[in-house]
C-alpha cells in the first residue's frame, strides 16, 4: 500500500508537526508513505519538496503573495484577521507528480499559505483512487476562514463574513462557498477525517461536506520520545529556581488572537491576587513580537522560539503546569506534548481540548473564556490536591494517541477505502 500524505510544510505550525509524525507512525507499521511538500525544511528520504528549485520558490512566493496582498488591500477587516481567511486562488500543480500518480491512497492535510488552490484540489479529489482529507481547521467547509468564532453561516451558505471590511451576501467568502461547492461535487472517492470530535461535529453540520463520511481521528505523538525529563537537572539547565512553582505557556506565535494571551494575563493577575503565593515564575517559549512580559504579575524568563525538539521536552519537563488559553483550537500538539511529558494542563474547555484533558482527572478544563477559573485551575493544579495528575496526563497520552494506535486506525481507513474504490 503507498500513501502520499500532502501538506503545505514538513515543519513550522501544528499541522506540519501531525503530518509528519503520522508519516513517522505510518512507516513504523510498514506503510509505504511519502510526504509531499512545497519544500522539505528537514532531512527526510521520505519528504518530497515539489518546489525545492530556485524557480519553484520564487513561484511558492509568488502564489503567497496573489493570495495576501488583494486581501490586505481590498478586504481584511483589521490586521489580526490577515492570516484568518484564505482564498486559495493559485499554488502549485502536484497532480502529475510521480508520487501522486503512483499513490495508492492520497491523504490531504492542511495545503494552504499558497501551496494548493481550489482547483488543483479539485483535481486531486477527482481522481479515479482514495481520497483521504484529514482537516487541521475549519478551511475546507467554510467560505475561507480557518476559525468561524461564532459565525454559522457556513451550516447553510457563507456570505456577510465578519471577517471581511464590507460584508454583503456576495462576499468572497460567498464566492469561496461557491467555489468549494464545485469542488466537493466533483469528489469520486473522498472521506473526511479531523482530529478532534469537535471538529468532527462542525464538518457534519455544514453543507458542503454533507453526504460524505466524516471520522474523527487524532495525530499521534511519539511517547518515547516526549516523555519526562528530570526536573531539576532541566530547570538547572535553563537557570530557572528548582525551588519555584512553574507556569508554562508557549505558542508558535503568542500574539496570534486564538491564542488568547490576554486571558492569561487576567488569569495570573487573578492568581496573584487570590493565591498569596511570591514563589510562582512564568516560562513562555515562542515567537514575540508585540506581547510585553510586564503586564504579567509574577517574574517571567522568556526563552523565544524553540527549534529544538528535544529542548522543548526538556521545558515542558521543568514545569509545573502547563497554561493554554487558546480560545479557538483543533487539537493543539503542545497540550499533547505537555501531557506526555507528565505536565498535567490547564486550558479552556472548548474545541477538542476536551479531546486531550479529562477535567480534574489529568488536568483542569476552565470554563470558556473566565480568566477566573483559569486562576482557579492553575492554583489547584500547582496545589497537592493534584497530586497523581501527572502521571495521569502521560497514562492518558500513551493509551490514547500513541504511534502504533493511530496508524493502525488510518490503515484501517486506507483498507476500507481501498475495497470500497475497487468494489
Amino acid at each position: 500500500m503507498k500513501v502520499a500524505l500532502i501538506n503545505t510544510s514538513d515543519a513550522g505550525g501544528g499541522a506540519a508537526e501531525a503530518c509528519t509524525r503520522l508519516l513517522k507512525a505510518l512507516k513504523q507499521q510498514g506503510i509505504e508513505a511519502t510526504m509531499v511538500v512545497q519544500h522539505k525544511t528537514r532531512e527526510q528520504d521520505s519528504v518530497i519538496g515539489v518546489n525545492d528549485s530556485f524557480w519553484g520558490k520564487l513561484r511558492e512566493k509568488f502564489n503567497f503573495l496573489w493570495e495576501r496582498i488583494p486581501f490586505i488591500l481590498f478586504y481584511e477587516r483589521e490586521k489580526a484577521v490577515r492570516f484568518a481567511f484564505s482564498t486559495a486562488p493559485s499554488g502549485t500543480t502536484i497532480h502529475n507528480a510521480k508520487a501522486i500518480k503512483e499513490a495508492d491512497i492520497i491523504h490531504l492535510h492542511w495545503t494552504n499559505a499558497g501551496f494548493l488552490s481550489i482547483s488543483e484540489i479539485k483535481k486531486l479529489l477527482a481522481f479515479n483512487k482514495p481520497v483521504i482529507w484529514t482537516l487541521h481547521d475549519m478551511w475546507a467547509f467554510t467560505g475561507g476562514c480557518h476559525y468561524s468564532g461564532p459565525c454559522r453561516y457556513f451550516e447553510n451558505q457563507c456570505g456577510n463574513c465578519y471577517f471581511l471590511r464590507n460584508p454583503h451576501d456576495d462576499d468572497i467568502s460567498h464566492d469561496g462557498w461557491l467555489r468549494k461547492s464545485r469542488m466537493f461535487a466533483a469528489a469520486k472517492n473522498l472521506q473526511v477525517v479531523t482530529c478532534s470530535h469537535w471538529l468532527g461535529e462542525q464538518a457534519m453540520k455544514s453543507t458542503l461536506l454533507k453526504g460524505f463520511m466524516v471520522k474523527a481521528i487524532p495525530n499521534p505523538i511519539d511517547t518515547d520520545f516526549f516523555a519526562p525529563k528530570p526536573q531539576n537537572k532541566a530547570r538547572e539547565k535553563w537557570k530557572i529556581s528548582v525551588s519555584a512553582k512553574i507556569i508554562l505557556f508557549g505558542a508558535a506565535n503568542i500574539n496570534d488572537r486564538r491564542k488568547g494571551i490576554t486571558f492569561l494575563v487576567d488569569a495570573l493577575h487573578h492568581l496573584k491576587s487570590t493565591a498569596n503565593d511570591d514563589n510562582i515564575e512564568i516560562v513562555i517559549f515562542g515567537k514575540n513580537k508585540h506581547f510585553d512580559v510586564s503586564a504579567l504579575p509574577f517574574l517571567v524568563h522568556q526563552l523565544g522560539i524553540i527549534k529544538s525538539p528535544a529542548e522543548l521536552v526538556e521545558i515542558y519537563s521543568m514545569a509545573d503546569v502547563f497554561v493554554s488559553p487558546a480560545v479557538e483550537d483543533n487539537l493543539p500538539n503542545m497540550i499533547m506534548e505537555a501531557m506526555a511529558c507528565a505536565t498535567p494542563v490547564v486550558a479552556f474547555d472548548t474545541g477538542g481540548i476536551p479531546d486531550l484533558i479529562d477535567h480534574r482527572v489529568n488536568g483542569y478544563l476552565a470554563s470558556f473564556k473566565s480568566p477566573e477559573d483559569m486562576a482557579k485551575g492553575i492554583s489547584f493544579l500547582l496545589s497537592e490536591e493534584s497530586t497523581g495528575f501527572a502521571e495521569a496526563a502521560r497514562d492518558k497520552v500513551k493509551r490514547v494517541f500513541n504511534n502504533k494506535k493511530v496508524a493502525g486506525e488510518y490503515i484501517s481507513l486506507y483498507q476500507s477505502a481501498l475495497n470500497h474504490t475497487s468494489a
